[in-house]
């Protein structure tokens, strides 16, 4: 399993994390602060200068999950991993990749009161062969502490098990973990196990309309962007019938009726994805005690939500924009539409 230690810049959470591998047994130590020191050496200086922070390059995200994989394969045991997580997207897709290779994560967070944090920062230690290393590094860190509230105030606080480091030291907070561990009260983060696909996969969504026309999205706790309901065919099941499979197991709602095939869309491999075939189906208009009626079971979604075309170019991905665009065009005209990567051919 890993045990993911989560804070803001300046909380302490190398320096614990080096105390609970001494505590937890048979555990070792992972800082993915070294896939973005590679990075440097393994992109080019234009894609670097793209992002002002490693977390936002995909495949540092790719290489911190790949890389925890493989040193459990090769180490067993337990991973402690330091590492400020505060975009719920990024956390998502990390979670849920780690999740899919059957690894459980106990998600920790270091939280000292905020002006105890500032005096952390201030005092904190800085290697002297960094040129401008000390106002950088403190800089950085003073610069995140708004949206480290901001993320404490939105969905943190309730993602991860808290530990007040305010009167603690480094030693102190390492045997509240470790304990919090060992007896549970620190639980193994809720989040389903979608295993990786090996070879390209056949999905179903399903679209459910509102009375005003507007259609429902959905947010997976295991990968970053809304989504519509649905998920992968299994082997020997009708694409259809999966996708009002998947509808009554996301949202909790029985279409009685196999929906209309709206478009098949070819999503091409982009490594390290497969790609495959993506059906949308029309499961018609809910009417409004309906509509109230959706829930969320389990812990595979996090939020769902009806939007107009417009909102949902906000939310989806832009392939799935296209397919959902193309799919309400084919609804209008009564005819389905073939794609390729979200673009109509024939």
């Amino acid at each position: 399993m890993i045990v993911w230690i989560n804070g803001a810049f300046g909380a302490g959470k190398t320096t614990t994390a080096r105390e609970v591998i001494e505590l937890i047994p048979n555990s070792t130590l992972f800082d993915p602060e070294v896939i973005g020191a590679a990075l440097t050496h393994l992109l080019p200086p234009k894609r670097l200068a793209e992002v002002g922070d490693f977390q936002d390059l995909p495949i540092w995200r790719r290489l911190v999950i790949d890389t925890a994989a493989a040193m459990l394969a090769e180490l067993g045991g337990v991973l402690v991993v330091p590492m400020t997580l505060l975009r719920q997207e990024y956390r998502d897709e990390i979670f849920g990749g780690l999740a899919a290779r059957r690894i459980s994560v106990c998600h920790v967070l270091l939280a000292p009161a905020e002006t105890i944090l500032r005096e952390r920062i201030a005092g904190r230690e800085v290697p002297p062969e960094l040129p401008d290393g000390e106002i950088r590094i403190r800089q950085w860190s003073y610069d995140h502490i708004e949206p480290y509230r901001t993320a404490l105030a939105a969905w943190l606080a309730a993602d991860a098990h808290p530990v007040d480091t305010s009167t603690l030291t480094p030693y102190e907070s390492a045997l509240r973990i470790a304990e919090a561990v060992r007896t549970g009260d620190a639980p193994v983060s809720d989040i389903v196990q979608t295993p990786e696909p090996t070879s390209e996969t056949l999905a179903a969504g399903v679209l459910l309309f509102d009375e005003q026309d507007r259609v429902l999205l959905v947010d997976p706790t295991y990968k970053a962007g809304w989504e519509f309901p649905g998920g992968v065919v299994e082997p020997g099941e009708a694409p259809a019938r999966a996708g009002v499979r998947e509808v009554a197991e996301e949202t909790g709602i029985t279409l009685e009726e196999v929906p209309r095939l709206l478009v098949v869309d070819w999503e091409c491999p982009a490594p390290p994805g497969y790609g495959g075939l993506r059906l949308l189906f029309d499961g018609g208009r809910l009417d409004g005690a309906e509509a109230e009626r959706v829930l969320l079971p389990g812990p595979e979604l996090r939020a769902w939500r009806f939007v107009t075309e417009a909102e949902a170019a906000d939310l989806l991905p832009p392939v799935r924009y296209e397919r959902l665009r193309w799919a309400l065009r084919a609804r209008e005209r009564g005819a389905a539409l073939y794609l390729e990567a979200g673009v109509p051919v024939g």
